[in-house]
């Protein structure tokens, strides 16, 4: 972890220096240090990390990309991980928000998906941040779990809105090629059916709505005035830089990724963005794309005029037939400036995103 995390630093510092040199230059177009909105500690389990770890990573990020006194900086936290002296360093230091990962409720779900952590555990450090200032916390859940029943992820709903966070995450499991979960039998048959999967879905939407907090993204919900920056520049194409291992960047209209071996990258743990194995530069029609797509994840949808802005083009020049076909099924509607999915169409969001691609 020390090796790691003093290769972190070397990497924010030595990207720092590389942005500097690029906004000097001809071509200049570089991501402006002036423009961070969030800073995001994610992936694996950061809060893994000591007090001391997390300082020193502070303290670089703000000599090298500074930040406004209301800038989001959140981090993603594993209950069973966490005690209440090193919530109240990592809020001293500056973190402002919390991303826990809860799951369920339900000391049998937990125990089932591997997680380290009870539900009184969670609780007590849900307990813990508030005493220790955080006053913006996210709770992670997950639906259509091995063995879970309706009514169990019903309770598991109520007893999360009961705490009143300021944000829920709400996902249902998905079985990913290669993990243990898709390849044991055992699990596929202990998943609920497709029907229960229906009704958690539509549970999720109902409950947290009556415990005030209102669906801004297809799987996030917040209380008003609550909602996740850092996220929202995501569904927005805001630019961002990824570090660390295997993190993910878009800069310049270019995504690309960092090394994902370790050894590899503490070894070198900068590239030279253009010089990235997966360095792909967007097209247009590519960035239209991104546009609509993670556009469309928002409950308030896409602008047209925006769309117009970014790409000198109406939207309905590239788009128009397919808009007018889901309008008349009543699965996309415009108001006034914003095309947006219905609750029909966000129900086969996937099908119709698979449409807006321009380049297959």
């Amino acid at each position: 972890m020390t090796a790691y995390c003093r290769s972190l630093e070397e990497e924010i510092r030595q990207t720092a220096e590389y942005l500097s040199v690029m906004e000097a230059s001809p071509e200049g177009g570089a991501f402006s240090p002036k423009k961070i909105r969030s800073i995001f500690f994610g992936g694996g389990t950061p809060s893994l990390l000591s007090p001391g770890q997390m300082e020193s990573l502070m303290d670089c990020i703000r000599k090298n990309f500074p930040w406004e006194e209301d800038t989001e900086i959140s981090m993603e936290a594993n209950p069973g991980t966490l005690d209440g002296e090193k919530l109240a360093a990592y809020r001293e230091m500056g973190v402002n928000r919390l991303s826990i990962g809860l799951q369920s409720t339900k000391d049998d779900c937990l125990k089932l998906l591997g997680r380290i952590h009870t539900w009184e555990e969670f609780q007590k450090n849900y307990e813990e941040a508030g005493r220790a200032g955080f006053s913006n916390i996210n709770i992670d859940l997950m639906s259509g779990l091995p063995g879970q029943s309706l009514a169990a992820y019903e309770e598991t709903l109520r007893e999360v809105t009961a705490l009143k966070p300021e944000h829920i995450s709400a996902y249902s499991l998905i079985l990913e090629e290669g993990t243990p979960f898709y390849a044991s039998k055992e699990i596929r048959r202990m998943l609920p059916d497709e029907d229960t999967e229906r009704k958690m879905y539509e549970r999720t939407k109902e409950i947290l709505l009556e415990g005030g907090y209102e669906r801004y993204e297809i799987s996030n919900y917040a209380r008003r005035g609550r909602e996740c920056i850092h996220n929202l520049g995501y569904w927005d194409n805001v630019p961002y830089l990824g570090f660390g291992l295997g993190a993910s960047s878009y800069c310049n209209e270019a995504r690309f990724s960092n090394e994902q071996n370790m050894r590899a990258y503490i070894s070198r743990p900068f590239v030279p963005f253009s010089s990235r194995k997966d360095y792909d530069l967007l097209s247009e029609e590519e960035r239209m794309e991104d546009y609509m797509i993670f556009g469309l994840r928002k409950m308030v949808g896409v602008s047209l005029s925006e769309f117009a802005r970014r790409f000198s083009r109406n939207m309905d020049e590239v788009y128009g037939k397919m808009i007018t076909k889901y309008e008349k099924m009543g699965l996309l509607e415009i108001c006034e400036d914003r095309l947006r999915l219905t609750d029909a169409g966000i129900d086969v969001s996937n099908r119709i995103f698979e449409e807006f691609l321009l380049t297959v």
